[in-house]
């Protein structure tokens, strides 16, 4: 038996035990949080005085900042978009595997650009990349799961830039997931700076022809608003320690806008803008600065706040905003009780490579270097062992 239920069994009755005393504290520090929205939801010239102070006791406290709108404000989607070319990009990865015969990577990126009120089908399009032998390993390190993911990234990123070249009108461009890269440290840091500098030179493209672009974050699990609640309840001796400071652990800020009986934001609206405090804000000037957003794309008695990724050129341009916020609430709407941008679910669809096809690439590869005389080793004896059928008593 390879789990011992007998021992998950007294953890689950110990966890259970605790639900009560949970439930107590959560909705304690629930009711806090509610009642310092209210209180500084107008006071942003004070809430950015204590996120000021906070970040000078902890370089890399990760936060919500304000703008110029309130806390709790909240904002109703414009007329439906009638004219704009939309593009959507989403990628996966295979990572080298040092167990398998032949070590390679692959980053696959799918695309659907779609132009509304054409009467056109959607555009598919995939861009696949094979990187084998030096590939693998920039600045003679091997490429971990991380930097991989990171290429990918990227990858997403130019498809973008490469199928919006030359598009007249408004063009939208989305992806899965935050805008800010997130790299590897130590021995990786080189090549994720080297990454880094290509993905803001893309970003600067996209500004520089004004493409709207923007990360879409669903079922966000960050707490950057109320990080920010946090860091305004905190006093002079609380912010030396902020990073310690957590009154209000286990609130997120999916819950805070999207409170099943009480939400924030009712169903198509977006929340205030914000700018968000991290330790990678350097990387990011001007108008490649992060904000985000939130929005409710559910519907009413079952809101569903998700988080938009933009840069600073979009939330400088309001019809920019504006007509991002508008296509995101259409696009989810077409995927009825689930809602999820539907030109992202079909980009999705496009770039996920199966297991099936992973297989056959290796079997491609190993033929033809086989057939160039080039040595193929064998799976690891780890992986053989895997494979073998469990044994079954007698």
């Amino acid at each position: 038996m390879p789990i011992n239920y007998q021992q998950i069994h007294t953890k689950i009755q110990e966890i259970g035990a605790g639900a009560r005393e949970r439930k107590k504290t959560l909705e304690e520090r629930r009711a806090l949080a509610r009642s310092l929205l209210a209180s500084f939801s107008s006071e942003l010239d004070v809430l950015k005085s204590k996120v000021d102070s906070a970040k000078a006791a902890d370089s890399n406290i990760r936060c919500a900042v304000p703008l110029n709108e309130s806390l709790a404000s909240h904002h109703p989607t414009v007329d439906s978009v009638i004219q704009a070319t939309l593009i959507a990009a989403d990628g996966s990865q295979v990572n080298p595997d040092r167990h398998a015969a032949v070590q390679f990577g692959l980053v696959n990126v799918g695309a659907i650009t779609l132009r509304l009120d054409s009467g056109e089908a959607p555009i598919i399009s995939t861009e696949t990349d094979l990187m084998f032998g030096d590939d693998l390993m920039p600045n003679g390190i091997p490429m971990s799961e991380g930097m991989v993911a990171l290429k990918r990234d990227l990858a997403e990123r130019r498809k973008l830039g490469e199928l919006s070249e030359g598009v007249e009108g408004q063009v939208v461009t989305f992806t899965d997931g935050p805008i800010e890269l997130w790299g590897a440290q130590g021995e990786d840091s080189k090549s994720f700076h080297e990454f880094l500098e290509k993905y803001k030179t893309t970003l600067s493209r996209l500004q520089t022809r004004g493409v709207i672009t923007a990360g879409y974050v669903d079922k966000p699990s960050a707490d950057l608003v109320v990080r920010l609640l946090e860091i305004a309840h905190a006093d002079l001796e609380q912010t030396k320690g902020i990073r310690e400071f957590h009154p209000l652990r286990g609130v997120s800020d999916r819950w805070l806008f999207g409170e099943r009986e009480n939400p924030l934001l009712p169903p198509g609206e977006r929340s205030a803008v914000f700018k968000i405090q991290s330790a990678s804000e350097k990387n990011y000037k001007g108008l490649l600065e992060v904000h985000f957003f939130y929005l409710n794309v559910g519907t009413e008695g079952h809101p569903w706040p998700v988080r938009v990724e933009i840069p600073r050129w979009v939330v400088d341009d309001r019809a920019q905003l504006d007509l991002l916020h508008a296509v995101l609430v259409s696009q989810c709407r077409m995927m009825g009780s689930k809602p999820y941008p539907y030109l992202l679910h079909r980009a999705h669809e496009t770039a996920i490579v199966k297991m099936e096809e992973k297989q056959q690439i290796e079997q491609l590869l190993s033929m033809e270097l086989r057939r160039n005389n080039e040595e193929v080793d064998d799976i690891s004896n780890k992986s053989s062992a895997k494979g073998l059928a469990p044994r079954t008593k007698r």
